[in-house]
């Protein structure tokens, strides 16, 4: 009896080498490559969508702010002088005038930031009540670590039908970081300069954006001690407005902490709110706006007084 042959299966012919390049995942792959080698172009930022933005440099775009965390400009105590000249410089940037890049610095807790936010708001604001666009400003936030990417942000607003105030908050370089050299070409040095419709404002704990130890230290162990600190140093010297803040005195101190107290309606015994005010102080080491904030929010805790937006809370 004959045995019946099995044919076997044919086995499966092997994959071309342009079959494998034509799988899904090979494809979403060289796209994925091709977009790292060649990121896309950022959007244009719809700069009338708000009067304020926060800069996202990782995806290359200005992130709207609805509301902007600041205090009213009545608040801010023991400041006049620095607020004149900020105020002032402000606005004869927003008048298309020249106007200086200001580096505000000095004591915690005094009001460098607060001022910036206080005076960007009080010039839209009698911009509007001229109801003109003309001058209206736009600020724009920009992260310490983000500074090398001041390029890409310049490219953004360069050309743009606004004025722009650059604010970048605490702002301070250690032994080796090396992102001052964007910020220094943008104040002055580079090739294209600052834009005509940008202005910078940082505010620093420390004069000259370095600490006094780190300048010793660079002095100390450079082959030329002269040169070893000066091209840090030099970057402070961009700065057109030097602002110094420094602490305030006993008076000054109880006048924000009474000017809170008027402004948020807080029915409170004067001569009792000086004494526990001064009393906070001495726990905290240190007489500020920011001590003066933290002390009053803690006496409306107390006698439960809400802080209505009437003025934003200070982060002075």
């Amino acid at each position: 009896m004959a045995k019946r042959v099995q044919k076997a299966s044919p086995s499966p012919l092997p994959r071309t080498a342009a079959q494998a390049a034509a799988s899904p995942d090979t494809v979403e792959r060289i796209a994925g490559a091709l977009e790292r080698l060649a990121p896309r172009a950022p959007e244009t930022p719809r700069f009338a969508a708000a009067d304020a933005f926060s800069w996202h440099p990782d995806e290359r775009r200005l992130v709207p702010v609805a509301h902007v965390n600041r205090v009213e400009m009545s608040l801010l105590k023991g400041i006049d002088r620095l607020r004149d000249v900020l105020l002032e410089n402000t606005q004869r940037f927003a008048r298309g005038l020249p106007a200086n890049n200001a580096l505000l610095w000095g004591a915690r807790g005094m009001g460098k930031s607060s001022l910036v936010k206080a005076v960007h708001a009080a010039v839209n604001v009698a911009h509007a009540q001229r109801k003109t666009s003309d001058g209206l400003l736009k600020l724009i936030e920009i992260h310490r670590e983000d500074i090398e990417s001041l390029p890409d942000l310049m490219a953004l607003m360069r050309g743009a039908p606004y004025r722009f105030i650059v604010f970048c908050d605490d702002l301070s370089f250690e032994a080796e970081d090396t992102s001052y050299k964007s910020l220094k070409a943008m104040l002055e040095g580079g090739i294209e300069g600052r834009p005509d419709n940008v202005v910078f404002y940082a505010t620093s704990n420390r004069r000259h954006l370095m600490s006094r130890d780190m300048m010793e230290n660079e002095r100390s162990s450079a082959i030329n001690p002269g040169e070893a600190v000066e091209e840090k140093v030099s970057l402070s010297d961009r700065f057109g407005l030097w602002l110094g803040f420094h602490r305030c005195s006993q008076d000054e101190f109880l006048a924000m902490v009474d000017g809170y107290v008027a402004h948020y309606r807080i029915a409170h015994p004067r001569e009792k709110t000086h004494r526990e005010a001064l009393e906070w102080a001495t726990t905290r080491g240190a007489r500020s706006g920011r001590v003066a904030w933290q002390y009053v929010q803690d006496l409306a805790g107390r006698l439960g007084v809400k802080l209505e937006d009437k003025g934003r809370k200070s982060d002075r």
